[in-house]
């Protein structure tokens, strides 16, 4: 019998343990709560790193925008006449 994995679902590309240390009164709240500590902690990490390879990107290609945006200034949009609304 061939055994083939299964393709993941985007977003899921598997868990990993991983150590955390968090402060002890907000996790014994978010547990008394019944709060699903690693998928906040999943979440909130995912939304960090977005934001952060945005920052990245963003200053990666600095001068190109600068450049586009002096461009648009001076001449206006592409196919700006043709604009209807």
């Amino acid at each position: 019998m061939i055994k083939r994995k299964l393709p993941s679902r985007p977003g899921t590309s598997g868990k990993r343990a991983a150590n955390l240390t968090l402060s002890a009164d907000v996790l014994e709240s978010a547990k008394s709560l019944g709060i699903n500590i690693s998928q906040v902690c999943d979440n909130y990490l995912r939304e960090v790193v977005r934001k952060e390879q945005e920052r990245r990107w963003k200053q990666d290609h600095s001068e190109f925008i600068a450049a586009y945006n002096s461009i648009v200034e001076e001449e206006g949009l592409p196919l700006d006449q043709w604009r209807s609304f």
